[in-house]
């Protein structure tokens, strides 16, 4: 998607060692007219697949989740990385490695929000090594649920994720392809 590629050149920092900083759009302030367009193109690109509900990650997965969302008229479950007082005792709970926070981080589902025979399609703002989101799919399996679909705002295609989705056998769409997060801060997408 050409606008969103215009913006992570003109905005993004390549911070060095595959570290990719979109927080004056993406994480920490949100452009809503880019997760607007954003979410539309993902609608237009998933229109077919069925889904009940859309599925991302605390936090930086919610805005291009919740656009999406208005688009195909569905509603948003976003995995939380602490368990709340009002969440019940039995949850869906995994573990994810976080690239930005060089941890473990816990992704906790409340059964209340995600059940069985559901259609998922999980939303996210990167796709890099493909942990975090087989981590959501770990959490829409133990629900009885079904994924139906990948979409991720921005691919790192260096770290190889795409490879770790294809036994799903879903369609995985990202936005923008990086290819190569120079060492001299270049930032190079595949066409």
């Amino acid at each position: 998607m050409k606008e969103l590629q215009e913006r992570i050149l003109q905005d993004g920092k390549n911070l060095g060692n595959g570290i990719l900083k979109v927080d004056s759009f993406v994480n920490h302030q949100v452009d809503p007219m880019l997760m607007d367009a954003c979410g539309r193109e993902f609608a237009r690109r998933f229109a077919n697949v069925g889904a009940t509900k859309i599925l991302t990650a605390e936090i930086s997965g919610i805005a291009p989740a919740l656009t999406t969302a208005i688009h195909l008229g569905l509603p948003v479950v976003y995995a939380r990385k602490h368990k709340p007082i009002t969440m019940p005792d039995q949850v869906y709970l995994t573990l994810a490695p976080s690239h930005t926070k060089g941890r473990m981080v816990e992704l906790i589902i409340s059964p209340e929000y995600l059940a069985n025979d559901e259609k998922v399609l999980i939303i996210d703002d990167f796709l890099a090594s493909g942990a975090t989101i087989l981590g959501l799919v770990r959490l829409a399996e133990a629900s009885g649920s079904r994924v139906v679909g990948i979409g991720a705002l921005i691919e790192k295609l260096f770290e190889g994720g795409r490879a770790s989705l294809e036994s799903l056998g879903v369609p995985v769409e990202s936005l923008a392809c990086i290819t190569k997060l120079g060492e001299d801060g270049k930032i190079e997408f595949r066409d």
